[in-house]
């Protein structure tokens, strides 16, 4: 198993990894068949993330992608120490580490880039994933009511977040 930062010739099979997704849970944003994202627009983003010095890890398990991390920097100077992240990990992948490792590869990526604060939306039905972002550091801090609607019904979100203690040299403000 490898975690890198995306490149754009990954564009055509992380398009192909998020719409399995898509198809496999119903814990992300998308249902399946609604993402209409095209390759040029995946390649697009990909180029716009290294611009806005914001990061994209996949994990790769020979040459197949099976799950990303995305950490979305603040674009205003008020918010740019902090970055919104989304995870997401195929069902034969779950369960075997790749989401700790992924948020290890982001936090030395966020001390590197003088980010102090991490943050993510989690339904709150989604126990698994909220007891790894709990493991990895992140605290509950809101709940977000009547958030999203998935099979007809209103579901709930949880706010997270987490502070990252800058070292000496690191990085000021």
């Amino acid at each position: 198993m490898m975690i890198r930062k995306i490149q754009i010739k990954d564009a055509e099979r992380f398009l192909s990894m998020l719409k399995q997704l898509d198809r496999e849970t119903k814990n992300m944003m998308f249902e399946p068949r609604e993402r209409k994202t095209t390759i040029e627009e995946i390649e697009s983003k990909i180029e716009k993330i290294n611009i806005s010095k914001s990061l994209m890890l996949i994990a790769e398990d020979h040459s197949n992608i099976v799950g990303f991390l995305s950490a979305e920097r603040g674009f205003a100077n008020r918010i740019k120490h902090s970055a919104y992240i989304v995870i997401g990990v195929l069902k034969d992948y779950r369960g075997k580490e790749i989401g700790s490792k992924l948020f290890e590869e982001l936090e030395k990526w966020a001390l590197e880039n003088t980010i102090t604060r991490l943050g993510l939306t989690v339904m709150t039905h989604n126990e698994r994933a909220v007891r790894l972002y709990k493991k990895m550091g992140f605290k509950i801090e809101g709940l977000k009511e009547k958030s999203l609607i998935v099979d007809g019904k209103y579901v709930d979100e949880y706010y997270m977040g987490k502070i990252l203690i800058q070292t000496k040299g690191s990085g000021s403000f």
